[in-house]
């Protein structure tokens, strides 16, 4: 079994409900290692640090080519399965998420986010058509042999104000789920739902392992992996975290 067979079977292993994987999101070669330095189990990269980090906007607009090379030296540099942030897939149709797959494995990722909002303005798709795209990455992992962990992510709660998050929305990015589980996703991202009793409900009906992303409005570790949840993602947290410190030493320097 190749190393990179290796790490998606350790990468897959780390999900579990109740004892979160927790991945604090990179963005280039250094950043990688600095998390790995850090102690973590796994790198996960999050695109809007990526865009950030090299003078792009997020969406799609960082060239594919260059996401393929960032991956690829951040593959190179640790010794630790790596998952990318695929964003909508860079591609227009299910068969074009596919060759989109085909290329971040050959790059040596053993798995992706994949959400199921359009890369131009966020608004989302239907489930039917996330699902087929979800459903091209699954046949792309397996005729690549790798046992490649496709994040099915859902932006029904990023797309709607805090004060209308309830439990029909809920229902809907579950139906989702359930969808995406369908057609061969192997988690549930649902980046912005921070309410505990909403956690607890989709980590118990959730038909795949719940990811949530941390950030100040959202309960602690602890409290998430009491709710249920099996990872958790800090999304573009780390990199404006490092880029206000990096600014603050800068004050510092220039105001002495």
């Amino acid at each position: 079994m190749s190393d990179q067979n290796l790490f998606a079977e350790q990468f897959r292993l780390l999900h579990v409900r109740g004892k979160p994987l927790v991945l604090f999101n990179a963005w280039d070669a250094g950043s990688a290692r600095a998390v790995a330095a850090g102690g973590a189990k796994a790198i996960a990269l999050g695109s809007w640090s990526v865009a950030a980090a090299h003078g792009y906007e997020d969406g799609e607009r960082v060239p594919f080519d260059f996401v393929i090379d960032n991956l690829k030296r951040i593959v190179g540099s640790v010794e630790l399965p790596v998952s990318i942030d695929l964003e909508s897939g860079y591609g227009e149709t299910p068969a074009d998420v596919g060759r989109s797959v085909a290329r971040v494995i050959e790059a040596g990722a053993i798995g992706c986010n994949l959400e199921d909002s359009f890369p131009q303005d966020g608004s989302l798709r239907e489930p039917a058509d996330g699902a087929r795209r979800i459903a091209r990455a699954r046949v792309a992992a397996e005729s690549a042999g790798i046992p490649f962990f496709i994040n099915a992510r859902t932006d029904d709660f990023m797309q709607t104000p805090r004060a209308n998050h309830d439990l029909a929305l809920l229902r809907a990015s579950l139906e989702r789920g359930r969808a995406y589980a369908d057609a061969g996703a192997d988690g549930l991202f649902i980046p912005g739902l921070v309410d505990p009793g909403l956690i607890e409900r989709a980590a118990k009906e959730s038909p795949l392992p719940l990811n949530i992303m941390k950030s100040a409005p959202a309960p602690t570790f602890e409290q998430l992996a009491a709710l249920g949840v099996a990872r958790i993602s800090h999304g573009p947290g780390p990199y404006r975290t490092a880029m206000s410190n990096l600014t603050e030493a800068c004050r510092a320097i220039y105001a002495a």
